[in-house]
């Protein structure tokens, strides 16, 4: 219907030219729903609800005397309660497009008086209380604007004589000097990581290389064993050749030494033990014939000694009887010789060596004695131990 009018959501409807006025103001307000305007008689407008954005660039001088250059940045709208309407509608309804800027204005103003009260590190380290007291002090205006203010932000704070700059240098040069800290610690770190990284490669490689090699040197085993294989079963085969030949020339060595042993060496040594016994038979033989004879020129010795001390004896006492004895004393050579002969032609056994053949020429010559006494006594049996002959080595 070309009478009926309604608002946008974020618009409120003024309609003026009514008699029947339900608020204190002269105009009728319409939010949120559609209403009849009489052409002629009546006469709406729409002002607008939406949220603005101003931004403010300020010059401000702080409580030290620094100068600052000061943006931020102010949101706001109309209230949406009537009387905001209606004070915003008789200020800025034909001026909406300069809200913005008007509103700008008055935070400027209230930004220059609260940044004159504070020192600049009041400013950089509490901007909060700063858009506050900003609001706060801009509140009773705003509220006869009937504009409701939903933010307000400080964005930048420049510093043209390098205040900021110089009170920052400090804590700069500290988080730089943290900063290189944390990056020379960071690459030490990364340094250490990529060395212990490069250290196992280089163990993984190494390990990895070994056991290559071992399995390289396994196959190239298995390779060389299995080429060898028949040269070896040849060499075996040679080798247990050699060993039955080794056997079999050690046997007939054994057999050749056997043989040696029965024809040579036994019937040599045989022959050698018989020449060795009869070279020690001669040996015995020519020593005691050597030893009787000694012994008989010795005891023929003595008997011509004791014969001669006899015939002085008899020949000084005028003993007669004594001359047959020396006839005998004077044939004794002759037995003991012809004795000796016999011994040596006979075959006799001699068992005590040079006492035996001592004793047989001493028997001999006992003999011999024993006759010469036979004949003294028979010749004179009488005689007394003056005209006896005594013979050494005998008791008479």
């Amino acid at each position: 219907m070309l009478f009926w009018q309604v608002p946008a959501p974020n618009e409120a409807m003024l309609i003026s030219g009514t008699k029947r006025q339900a608020q204190a103001t002269q105009f009728r307000i319409v939010t949120g729903h559609g209403s009849f305007v009489l052409p002629v008689k009546q006469k709406a407008r729409m002002l607008s609800l939406a949220l603005r954005e101003a931004e403010i660039a300020e010059d401000c001088v702080t409580q030290q005397g620094i100068r600052l250059s000061v943006r931020a940045v102010c949101v706001f709208k109309v209230g949406d309660d009537a009387v905001s309407i209606a004070n915003a509608a008789r200020r800025f309804l034909s001026e909406q497009e300069r809200m913005e800027e008007l509103v700008g204005r008055i935070f400027a103003g209230h930004l220059r008086s609260i940044v004159g009260g504070l020192t600049v590190e009041q400013i950089i380290r509490e901007r909060n209380r700063v858009a506050q007291e900003v609001m706060a002090g801009s509140h009773s205006e705003m509220e006869k604007l009937g504009i409701v203010v939903d933010a307000l932000q400080i964005q930048e704070i420049e510093d043209a004589t390098g205040y900021i700059n110089n009170l920052s240098a400090p804590h700069a040069a500290a988080v730089a000097s943290q900063a290189r800290i944390a990056r020379a610690k960071a690459d030490q770190e990364a340094t250490e990581r990529e060395q212990q990284a490069a250290a196992l490669k280089a163990e993984y490689e190494r390990d990895t290389a070994i056991k290559r090699a071992g399995f390289l040197a396994e196959t190239e085993q298995s390779n060389a064993r299995a080429a060898q294989a028949g040269p070896l079963a040849q060499a075996r085969a040679s080798h247990e050749v050699i060993e039955e030949q080794t056997a079999l020339a050690q046997r007939q060595a054994e057999l050749a030494a056997q043989r040696l042993e029965g024809e040579v060496r036994r019937p040599a040594d045989a022959e050698a033990y018989r020449q060795r016994t009869l070279a020690e038979a001669a040996r015995d033989s020519a020593k005691f014939e050597a030893d009787g004879n000694a012994y008989t020129e010795r005891t023929i010795a003595q008997a011509q000694a004791d014969a001669n001390t006899a015939r002085a004896l008899s020949l000084r006492d005028g003993n007669q009887e004594l001359i047959a004895a020396n006839r005998v004393v004077e044939n004794l050579p002759a037995l003991a010789d012809a004795a000796a002969r016999g011994i040596s032609g006979a075959s006799l056994t001699v068992l005590n060596g040079t006492e035996g053949v001592n004793q047989l020429a001493a028997g001999v010559v006992g003999q011999g004695l024993a006759i010469l006494d036979a004949l003294q006594n028979t010749k004179n049996p009488a005689v007394n131990g003056k005209s006896s002959l005594r013979v050494p080595g005998r008791t008479p």
